[in-house]
């Protein structure tokens, strides 16, 4: 009778191990599906060829987009040595050369297998569009030549061009407003990404060598269509006010201010009020020629070498700076900026970036401060001696020591004078170079832009089960197996 229980049992419970390897069978083979593997960063690299030094930055995202545009961040950059590529306008070949450094450098960083798909952009700015007034087959040599050195390595080369003063502005903007969160926001409420409120959408205010940008969404409407650029961001539309003004950058500020003290000056010594008491200089008014920024000496204007005299008045620095605008019919309506420009009025929060923060970081200003500190900060800065500031700050580059005074000057001339701003809307402006671990400037903006460009790829697909079902398989292979033991098991202790 025993034995014949046994058997029953033996056969019952063969059956129900059928039935679970049955179900585990059915469960592996019936409910499998694509799986999708982790996704994978995809790279880009951006020359910024800049007046005065040129810049590589390597963005990073990944493959999948929020509302079709890509989440680009910094990952890597390198300055390359010397000066800007414009300067390279006798020996082209040593501008492509001078980028070699950086790229190996960028190579060792983007995974291999990424590299040849990676889209590599070079912008040439303010520099080289002077370069092209002056001299345009040298700078077509410059870009053939940087070209040909990015094609030689084993990336997605898009091109070399000069981009345009309102592309650099824009794009500045782009880099802020994405950098501070102000195109997306996540909403636990909503339970994903939403549009912040306009009102924390910020204007951009770019300081370069050779010129100077200013991009911000006016309170109205723009009256003139030619000073407005469109962009669609994270599945919403923009429309900003961007304006950038040649020649009104920093360095070719201070060269036209050289050429308005020696407008009619006598004499081997001239008095130069924006640089520091003690310091001298001696210029020859031949150099001055050439470049289109500059209007030409008078042709009896002596060429003999000319020493500027240095005296630090802050007054009279802040009178020569003023004589190189245009400020004729500035405030009036329609409203504008200078040298005859449209421009709305100022409107918003701004951030100011490049030779602004430098120069405003150097004189511990980069808080918002009320404009009166300001001014004061800056008339004691220009009432020091040389040998004070340079026993003060020996770490400090001379050429950047002996511009501070006239920098700080030119700031406040460009932004109370030029852009309109006021003692009530100058503590909107703020003095940042660095958010969210990447750097401001238009070359981060410019790879946002582009990724609405390079299409979203699927990430990689494998066959294979969900999470849930590996557990379930999991969960009846144990049974079974457990089932198996227990029967062999009472198979012979019974």
């Amino acid at each position: 009778m025993a034995s014949k229980w046994n058997s029953w049992y033996l056969r019952g419970s063969l059956a129900i191990l059928g039935i679970f390897s049955l179900t585990a069978l059915i469960l592996s083979l019936v409910r499998i599906h694509d799986v999708a593997q982790p996704s994978k960063d995809k790279y880009g690299l951006v020359f910024d060829a800049g007046s005065s030094h040129t810049s590589l930055f390597v963005y990073q995202w990944p493959e999948e987009k929020e509302n079709n545009t890509g989440m680009v961040s910094q990952m890597f950059s390198c300055n390359v040595k010397g000066s800007g590529i414009s300067s390279y306008a006798n020996n082209p070949p040593k501008a492509g050369s001078s980028l070699q450094d950086c790229l190996n450098e960028a190579m060792s960083v983007i995974p291999q297998e990424r590299q040849r798909e990676s889209p590599v952009y070079l912008g040439a700015t303010a520099g080289m569009r002077l370069l092209r007034m002056q001299n345009e087959s040298a700078a077509t040599q410059i870009l053939q030549a940087v070209s040909q050195t990015i094609q030689k390595y084993p990336v997605s080369f898009q091109g070399a061009r000069i981009i345009s003063g309102k592309e650099e502005g824009a794009f500045g903007w782009i880099t802020i407003n994405y950098l501070l969160n102000s195109f997306t926001q996540y909403s636990a409420k909503e339970r994903g990404w939403i549009r912040p409120p306009s009102a924390n959408i910020l204007g951009a205010l770019d300081l370069g060598g050779a010129s100077t940008q200013i991009s911000f969404i006016p309170a109205g409407l723009i009256t003139d269509p030619s000073e407005a650029i469109k962009f669609r961001l994270y599945g919403f539309n923009y429309t900003i006010y961007s304006h950038s003004y040649l020649c009104y950058g920093q360095n070719e500020a201070f060269q036209r201010v050289i050429r308005s003290i020696l407008n009619g000056s006598r004499g081997d010594e001239v008095a130069q009020p924006c640089y520091p008491k003690g310091y001298t200089e001696v210029i020859n008014p031949a150099s001055l020629s050439g470049n289109p920024c500059v209007k030409p000496l008078p042709s009896t204007a002596s060429l003999a070498n000319v020493t500027l005299v240095g005296k630090g008045n802050f007054s009279l620095c802040r009178e020569k700076l003023r004589t190189i605008f245009n400020f004729t019919g500035s405030r009036d309506p329609p409203s504008r900026g200078f040298e005859g420009t449209y421009q709305p009025r100022v409107n918003g929060k701004f951030l100011a970036f490049s030779a602004y923060y430098y120069t405003f970081r150097f004189l511990n200003l980069t808080a918002t401060s009320p404009l009166a500190t300001v001014e004061s900060a800056i008339q004691v800065l220009c009432a020091r001696t040389w040998e004070d500031l340079r026993t003060s700050y020996p770490q400090e580059k001379l050429f950047h020591l002996k511009n501070y005074c006239g920098s700080a000057n030119y700031i406040l001339t460009l932004l109370l004078d030029g852009y309109g701003f006021q003692n009530d809307t100058w503590q909107d402006i703020a003095f940042q170079m660095r958010a969210a671990n990447s750097d401001i400037g238009w070359t981060l903006g410019y790879m946002l832009n582009l990724t609405n460009k390079i299409p979203a790829e699927a990430p990689p697909l494998l066959k294979g089960h969900p999470e849930a079902f590996w557990i379930a398989s999991l969960f009846f292979i144990v049974a079974t197996l457990a089932l198996c033991l227990l029967t062999l098991l009472l198979h012979f202790l019974l």
